[in-house]
């Protein structure tokens, strides 16, 4: 599990980009690194490069832990086709993902928490673990005692973003559908990735 416990807009800060995309962002008003050494620019290397873009796949999706990361992309290289398009589409299918794709919460870590407290289904049984592998046809919803669930229906009333065509979502009953697997331009970063580099770090 992620160790980050303060402000997730650190990370916006540290990478210099608004990486969720959300109206609230630091980055929004200062686009550099904290701190007095923050608006110095620097000449990055190949591998500092390659670095960035693992920091911001991870960093998306909660700021996953590098071994949990790690382990991500060890299964993507063993599957068939482009082991990029397997990576995305591994942690496309982290049921925090899902929750926070079907804008039952706000942001990925609020996606986290709702699913660590035992708020959201899966196929009619409970769900805790918040990296569980969604497959094609599940069905996804809010347990019907978390319904009224204040973060939810908040959310739900005031999404910030749309949901995804790999995903079918009904806002009445708070329930959803995962079709399929997406392919990288399915799906709705709004910051560029290159998981293409992330494979070059990993395989150096």
């Amino acid at each position: 599990m992620s160790k980050r416990k303060a402000s997730k807009y650190k990370l916006d800060r540290r990478l210099g980009l608004n990486l969720w995309g959300r109206p609230k962002s630091p980055v929004n008003i200062r686009d550099y690194g904290p701190g007095e050494h923050g608006q110095r620019r620097h000449k990055v290397s190949d591998y500092g490069v390659q670095l960035l873009a693992k920091q911001k796949l991870r960093g998306y999706y909660g700021d996953i832990s590098e071994k949990q990361f790690r382990r991500t992309y060890d299964e993507a290289v063993k599957l068939r086709g482009d082991t990029s398009e397997n990576l995305v589409g591994l942690l496309e299918r982290r049921l925090d993902t899902v929750i926070y794709r079907m804008n039952f919460a706000p942001t990925i870590f609020s996606s986290r928490q709702l699913v660590n407290h035992g708020h959201v289904q899966v196929n009619g049984k409970r769900v805790t673990i918040r990296s569980y592998r969604v497959r094609d046809g599940d069905v996804i919803e809010v347990r019907a005692k978390s319904k009224q669930h204040p973060l939810v229906l908040e959310t739900v009333q005031h999404p910030e973003r749309d949901v995804p065509d790999y995903i079918e979502v009904d806002v009445e009953v708070l329930m959803g559908t995962y079709l399929r697997q997406p392919l990288f331009a399915d799906i709705p970063y709004p910051v560029q990735m290159e998981p293409n580099l992330v494979i070059e770090y990993y395989s150096r």
